[in-house]
């Protein structure tokens, strides 16, 4: 992992080369971790299509749909109970089928019980087939992982039982998934799905679903925490209590739809924990799904051969891989160091923008009007390069690069005056 001071001193130093890439392991080694790949994050179908040959290239194997991607596009409210659209049936049959082509496993995944009107009861059986309907149509394009996902809901009543009844719903989920393909894979995000497992609460949860819930069904996992540090201890006592096999959901470089980028490399991640963890699954930016190719190779770097990950020179080799002429690379690279992201700033918040962190450190000092300025006036000549550089490519990030200097401007004149 990176040294403590590398964020006050982070430069991106481009090689002169592209070098094989991820990392290539030692000779008979097999890849860190089994499975590797990332998730989307209320993308558009397009946006997945956009990314498999991406995932491919850097050897991930691994695609999850977004919950939120199934959710009513034009009430933008879970709707779990009601068949998908006819034309969202179509957009993610064309995703599936381009997985296959690229060797990627899709994985699809629904939330039954986050932002919805009529919220799952997990103990029911009309429920239960309601959500079965979704899982069968997967299933019969061809699709052989799955996964229900009940993070980030309001928890109701005593958590051991209540990890008894989701244990109890998923195993007879992925039972009746069996019945169909007995190659069937299922990975289940549980309501306690970070730390280490040892609270009250989280204990008696995991413990509970522990008891119930299939052996071959994996968990996902974030980390000792939400978003940060992720340990190889963590995953050995959060998997001694839960008693099943992990995927690291790994929240990086996610911006959770927030004015951030986080384009930095993944950092802070022990070299062992592919030991305890079976799999590695990035979750990306929003809407920026196209500068997230620059840390996502990072991730694939650390997912392939964490023993030998080296962030300085993975952060390096994704952009001489990603771009080919000399004055694209250097947009890039100036443009991580804009936005190197939380991890490099121990920030630990998918909200933290580092463009206008650096501004409000600037404008904290003393004699700060002349600092201030150039420091906008460096902003506005990488949104400048941008364009000249990517008239029609990195959009979005050029959208966040836009509002961050519409923000820097008014910053300026309500303290400064007139620009």
């Amino acid at each position: 992992m990176l040294r403590d001071n590398v964020m006050t001193n982070f430069v991106v130093r481009l090689p002169r080369e592209a070098l094989a890439f991820p990392q290539p392991l030692a000779a008979g080694a097999e890849p860190g971790f089994a499975i590797r790949g990332i998730k989307g994050w209320n993308w558009t179908p397009d946006q997945y299509l956009s990314e498999i040959p991406v995932l491919a290239r850097c050897k991930m194997n691994f695609l999850m749909n977004c919950y939120l991607s199934m959710f009513s596009q034009g009430l933008r409210e879970n709707r779990w109970w009601e068949p998908l659209p006819e034309g969202t049936k179509e957009s993610y049959a064309h995703i599936v089928r381009r997985c296959q082509e690229y060797g990627i496993a899709f994985c699809f995944a629904m939330h039954p019980q986050l932002s919805s009107p009529r919220p799952m009861d997990p103990t029911s059986a009309e429920d239960f087939e309601l959500l079965w309907q979704h899982f069968a149509w997967a299933q019969g394009l061809g699709v052989k992982w799955f996964s229900v996902l009940l993070d980030d809901i309001h928890v109701i009543g005593e958590t051991r039982i209540l990890g008894l009844k989701h244990a109890r719903m998923v195993s007879k989920l992925f039972g009746r998934l069996r019945e169909g393909d007995p190659e069937t894979q299922f990975v289940f995000c549980p309501t306690w799905y970070w730390g280490d497992g040892s609270g009250e609460k989280e204990r008696a949860y995991l413990e509970a679903l522990a008891e119930d819930l299939h052996r071959e069904v994996y968990l996902f996992w974030t980390g000792d925490s939400v978003v940060g540090n992720i340990t190889r201890r963590g995953a050995e006592r959060y998997r001694g209590f839960a008693r099943h096999r992990l995927i690291l959901w790994d929240n990086y470089p996610v911006n959770d739809g927030h004015a951030a980028m986080h384009l930095g490399p993944v950092t802070g991640r022990d070299p062992d924990l592919c030991e305890v963890v079976d799999g590695y699954m990035s979750n990306p930016h929003a809407s920026q799904n196209e500068v997230n190719r620059i840390p996502l190779f990072t991730c694939a770097d650390y997912a392939w051969n964490p023993w030998g990950y080296d962030p300085v020179r993975s952060i390096g080799q994704a952009i001489v891989h990603l771009e080919d002429s000399p004055e694209a690379r250097l947009v890039l690279r100036d443009l991580v160091q804009a936005y190197p992201g939380m991890l490099l700033h121990r920030a630990a918040q998918p909200a933290f923008n580092t463009v206008r962190d650096q501004y409000s450190r600037i404008t904290a000092q003393r004699h700060a009007k002349f600092p201030a300025s150039a420091f906008i006036q460096h902003v506005e000549d990488l949104a400048r390069r941008m364009q000249e550089v990517f008239p029609k490519r990195y959009q979005a990030a050029r959208k966040t690069l836009e509002d961050d200097i519409a923000w820097l401007r008014e910053s300026f004149e309500a303290t400064y005056g007139v620009w």
